[in-house]
């Protein structure tokens, strides 16, 4: 049997791992990814699975802006881990991405998005992935983004609470906003929120940005 050793990342040129690593993705969508700049508010369940998934498909630029710390409860369905636990999330976000592709750019910005501040943190992006948790602040940053950028998308989620009924979550278009998920589970203490349901979410908005960015649109 052959000794298991590990793979020395350290040999290997930037333009060989990038062939590589999206060489599986479809003819031409990683140059064209690769150049666009990608914002994401929240870094929890679903901004820290979207901002992964984005990686590996090959989004190279994002912004990612979030106040909260890593708690152990989040451990069941984010992009963290034990060791983690009390960090910023932003920060040890950027360092899990970071591990995926060491050659990405991550702005990280601990900073409590707001009606006033959130056209300013992500107008650099081509588009934005709303990802809160609660419902005020959901239609918050929806209102702010279509307000100062009518332009641009955003891409949101909506009902992604306790298990199964995987054939309710869907995606929606309404104009340049986007809404992921089934528009009817609340996360409770009933309904609770666990991996599977949130990270289909997660890559179904994952899925859409991408989507937007090669095409301009989505198609249902």
């Amino acid at each position: 049997m052959a000794e298991n050793t590990k793979f020395d990342i350290k040999s290997i040129s930037r333009s060989e791992f990038e062939t590589q690593f999206y060489k599986r993705n479809p003819p031409g969508s990683s140059g064209a990814l690769k150049t666009k700049k990608v914002a994401i508010a929240g870094a929890g369940g679903l901004g820290s699975n979207v901002a992964a998934a984005l990686v590996r498909a090959g989004v190279y630029n994002l912004i990612i802006a979030d106040f909260d710390r890593i708690e152990l409860s989040n451990l069941n369905r984010q992009q963290f881990f034990y060791e983690q636990a009390g960090l910023l999330k932003v920060a040890a976000l950027k360092e899990n991405l970071l591990k995926i592709n060491p050659y990405i750019n991550v702005t990280a910005l601990s900073e409590k998005i707001s009606a006033e501040n959130a056209a300013a943190i992500f107008g650099e992006a081509d588009l934005l992935v709303e990802a809160f948790d609660r419902a005020e602040m959901k239609a918050m940053l929806i209102e702010a983004w279509c307000t100062a950028y009518p332009q641009k998308f955003i891409v949101a989620a909506s009902g992604l609470a306790g298990t199964g009924r995987c054939g309710l979550i869907k995606t929606s278009v309404y104009g340049k906003l986007v809404i992921c998920g089934d528009q009817r589970s609340e996360a409770s203490e009933a309904n609770g929120l666990i991996a599977p349901r949130v990270a289909m979410v997660a890559a179904m908005q994952a899925n859409c940005a991408v989507e937007i960015l090669l095409t301009g649109g989505v198609k249902i």
